[in-house]
């Protein structure tokens, strides 16, 4: 029979473990003077300053059927629930969907940038009493707008929701069911 070598344990010890434990709690700690600033950390203080916005509950409270309602299709063939978020497909090349996602502690700024990228400029919006941007996307062919998103500030939060009626003529205005959804939202927000 071969015998292994069996791999070397390192032992610490009482001094070892105390040791460790006061390098963690000094990692977690303050970090020293009442000198130090959030900037100098890299943080923006005006970010870390904001609260917390409500809590939306999955998709936003919004149910399946109510997305259904205001998008003016039969049904989605895909639903899918994450812990950032819900869509709502129709299976097939540039078919209808809906998205939600919710942002904790994440600027709306970044979000509009990327509205403006893209080619969907954004206008400032106002829904109950929260300010937000709406982008829109037209069609090249009926210069209809099939697609529109809609993000609504609140504090270190946002919520956004993307209407995309693809290459499908829409059967409700793509910035009316976004506002639509986004107010049932924030009407059963916590």
């Amino acid at each position: 029979m071969v015998e292994h070598p069996r791999p070397a344990r390192r032992r610490f010890g009482a001094v070892g473990a105390l040791l460790a434990t006061v390098l963690v709690l000094g990692a977690c700690g303050s970090g020293g003077s009442d000198e130090s600033s959030d900037s100098d950390a890299g943080v923006d203080s005006s970010e870390t300053d904001t609260q917390a916005g409500p809590f939306f509950g999955e998709c936003g409270s919004v149910t399946d059927d109510e997305v259904v309602s205001l998008m003016g299709v039969t049904a989605f063939d895909l639903i899918t629930r994450d812990s950032v978020g819900c869509s709502w497909e129709i299976t097939g090349e540039a078919m209808p969907s809906v998205a939600f996602s919710w942002y904790r502690g994440s600027p709306i700024a970044r979000e509009r940038a990327g509205s403006e990228m893209i080619g969907r400029p954004a206008e400032d919006i106002e829904v109950d009493g929260h300010p937000g941007f709406q982008g829109v996307g037209y069609s090249a062919l009926t210069g209809a707008a099939v697609l529109c998103e809609i993000g609504i500030d609140f504090g270190a939060d946002f919520q956004h929701w993307s209407i995309n009626y693809g290459a499908t003529p829409p059967a409700a205005d793509p910035c009316e069911v976004a506002r639509e959804l986004a107010q049932l939202s924030i009407g059963r927000s916590q």
